[in-house]
C-alpha cells in the first residue's frame, strides 16, 4: 500500500475519501505490520477538513495509537481485529472506526439540537475511550463494553467496542425498523398492563428482542469477559427496558449491569466511590391534580436516616429554592428526588419534576441548579414516566442525566407502583454501599425483586438486606402479602449516563 486515499463511499456509505499515509508499503501478502506502519485513522469530521483543503493530519490518530491497551503497551493482535484466522484488511478498521465516528456524531448533534445548545462535556471521545475503559477496569474491576443500536428501514446495525479492540460493526439485514418498534411496543405492554401483571407474555417479544439485539454480537461480548454494557440507542429504542431482554433461559440483567448513554462525548465518564457519602433525599406525597404517593414519606426516612446518611426534606419543605439552598450548603454526591416526573413529546421545558404545589423544575432548567459544580454522582427519580413513541420524550429520558449537569441518574421509563418503587429503591440503596459502580448496585435490586426476595407481608416490606423490615403506610397496608418478582416492579428502573 501506498500513500493515497480510500473511497469512503466504498466502505461507509459516505461521501468523501480517508486519506492514507504509510512510510513503510506492507508485504505483499497485505498483512498490516502494526509496528511499523502508520496508517492516519479519521476521529473527527472528515469531510469538512478534506473540502477545506485545511491540513487535519493532527485530528487524526495512528495505527500504533489505536492499538495501545492505555499503558503504552501494544495490544496482543488475537482478537477481532487481526488473527492469523480472520483476513481483516486495515481499509474494514478504518471502516469501523469511521462509522463509529459518524454514530457518535450524529447522536451528540440529536441530543444537542433537542436541548437547543451544546452540552458535551468534552472529557470522553472514541479517541481515549480505550483509557478510559481500561482505568475503569483497573480501578473497580469491572469490565465494559458499549453497544451503538441503529435502526435503519430494511435493516438493523450494530456496533460493539469492547476494551482492547476496534469496533465490530455488524448488519443484520431483514430487520425492519418498523417490525424492531412494535417488538418493543409489545414487551412494554406486555409488562406494564394490569392484567398481564401474572402472566409471562412479556418472554415473546423479550426474546424476539434479544435474538436482534444482543444475539449477534454474543461471542464477541463472552470473549471479552464483559461485566457491564453500555447502550447507545436510535430513536425508538431509548425507552427499551433492556434488563428484560431474554435468551430463553434468563434475562440480560442477570449476566451484566447495563446502561443508557446518549453518546460517549455526552458522558462523563470520571470515577469516584460513593462510599461515606451523604445524600441529599427530597420529595412529595400530596399533589394538586395528581394521585398521591402515600409511601414517599417511608421512602425519604428509610433511605437518608436508615440505609444512608443525609437530610431530608417532605411536601412544603420541598421547593426549588430550598433545592437550590441545600446543594450550595453542602455539595451532596447524591440526589433523590421522590416525586412525579414526566418526560413529554414536545421541547424540553415541556418535561419536568413536579415540586411542591404547583411549582415544577423544567428539564431545560436543570443546569441552573449548578450540580456540576462539584458534580453530582448520583441523581434518583423514583416515580417518573415517559411518553412511550415520542422521540423527543425518549431525548428528554435518555438525556436525562447530562442535561441535569449529573454523572449518572436512576429513572424509570413507566410509572411503578408505590410498594414497588420502595422494594426497589430500598434493596438499590443497602447494595449501593457494597458495589463499587451504580450499574452493578442497581443490577443486584433488581436480582433481588426477580428471584423473590423483596416481598410484602403483612403490610410490611421485606428485602433481602439486613435492614430487617420497613412497615408500610397504612394507604398500602392492603397489600398484605404481595410477591414483586414481575418485571413491571424491576425492568423499567434504568441507569441513565455513566454506569460506574
Amino acid at each position: 500500500m501506498v500513500d493515497g486515499n480510500i473511497n469512503v463511499n466504498a466502505t461507509t456509505g459516505e461521501t468523501g475519501t480517508i486519506l492514507l499515509s504509510t512510510e513503510i508499503t506492507p508485504a505483499e501478502n497485505n498483512e498490516v505490520n502494526l509496528e511499523s506502519d502508520d496508517f492516519l485513522i479519521p476521529v473527527d469530521s472528515y469531510e469538512v477538513k478534506i473540502e477545506s483543503g485545511i491540513d487535519f493530519t493532527e485530528n487524526y490518530m495512528s495505527m500504533n495509537e489505536l492499538f495501545m491497551d492505555g499503558h503504552g503497551e501494544m495490544m496482543t493482535m488475537t482478537s477481532n481485529i487481526y488473527s492469523a484466522s480472520a483476513n481483516i484488511t486495515a481499509q474494514n478498521t478504518l471502516a469501523n472506526f469511521q462509522q463509529l465516528a459518524t454514530i457518535e456524531n450524529s447522536r451528540s448533534d440529536t441530543f444537542t439540537n433537542y436541548f437547543g445548545k451544546s452540552l458535551s462535556l468534552q472529557k470522553t471521545s472514541i479517541t481515549n475511550i480505550r483509557e478510559v475503559l481500561a482505568e475503569i477496569d483497573r480501578q473497580t474491576e469491572n469490565n465494559s463494553a458499549i453497544i451503538y443500536v441503529t435502526a435503519y428501514s430494511e435493516e438493523l446495525q450494530l456496533v460493539l467496542y469492547t476494551p482492547g479492540n476496534t469496533p465490530i460493526v455488524k448488519t443484520i439485514p431483514d430487520v425492519k425498523r418498523e417490525e424492531l418498534i412494535e417488538l418493543v411496543l409489545q414487551l412494554r405492554f406486555y409488562i406494564t398492563k394490569p392484567e398481564e401483571r401474572y402472566t409471562q407474555k412479556y418472554l415473546l417479544p423479550a426474546q424476539k428482542l434479544y435474538d436482534r439485539l444482543i444475539a449477534p454480537l454474543s461471542t464477541e461480548i463472552e470473549a471479552a469477559n464483559v461485566n457491564t454494557l453500555l447502550f447507545s440507542m436510535d430513536e425508538g429504542l431509548r425507552t427499551l427496558p433492556v434488563a428484560a431482554l431474554h435468551d430463553g433461559k434468563e434475562f440480560l440483567v442477570e449476566k451484566y449491569s447495563l446502561s443508557l448513554i446518549p453518546s460517549i462525548s455526552l458522558m462523563d465518564s470520571n470515577y469516584r466511590t460513593l462510599e461515606d457519602t451523604r445524600v441529599l433525599a427530597m420529595g412529595a406525597s400530596e399533589f394538586i391534580g395528581k394521585i398521591p404517593l402515600p409511601a414517599v414519606p417511608v421512602e425519604l426516612e428509610t433511605i437518608s436516616q436508615k440505609l444512608w446518611k443525609g437530610k431530608k426534606f417532605l411536601n412544603q419543605e420541598f421547593t426549588y429554592n430550598n433545592l437550590l439552598a441545600q446543594r450550595q450548603n453542602y455539595p451532596y454526591p447524591i440526589i433523590h428526588l421522590a416525586t412525579h416526573a414526566e418526560f413529554r413529546a414536545g421541547k424540553a421545558n415541556k418535561s419536568y419534576i413536579q415540586l411542591w404545589g404547583d411549582e415544577q423544575l423544567r428539564l431545560d432548567q436543570m443546569r441552573e441548579l449548578g450540580w456540576n459544580q462539584p458534580p453530582v454522582e448520583l441523581l434518583v427519580l423514583s416515580a417518573c414516566r415517559t411518553a412511550f413513541g415520542d422521540k423527543n420524550a425518549e431525548l428528554g429520558f435518555a438525556g436525562l442525566a447530562v442535561a441535569a449537569g449529573v454523572k449518572s441518574a436512576l429513572a424509570s421509563v413507566w410509572y411503578v407502583s408505590d410498594e414497588g418503587t420502595l422494594g426497589l429503591m430500598t434493596e438499590f440503596y443497602v447494595h449501593l454501599n457494597k458495589s463499587k459502580i451504580k450499574s452493578e448496585a442497581l443490577r443486584q435490586a433488581q436480582l433481588a425483586m426477580l428471584r423473590g426476595e423483596v416481598v410484602i407481608v403483612e403490610g410490611q416490606l421485606k428485602g433481602s438486606g439486613s435492614y430487617g423490615s420497613v412497615l408500610l403506610p397504612s394507604a398500602l397496608r392492603k397489600f398484605e402479602n404481595k410477591n414483586l418478582s414481575h418485571p413491571y416492579y424491576w425492568a423499567g428502573f434504568t441507569m441513565v449516563g455513566s454506569p460506574w
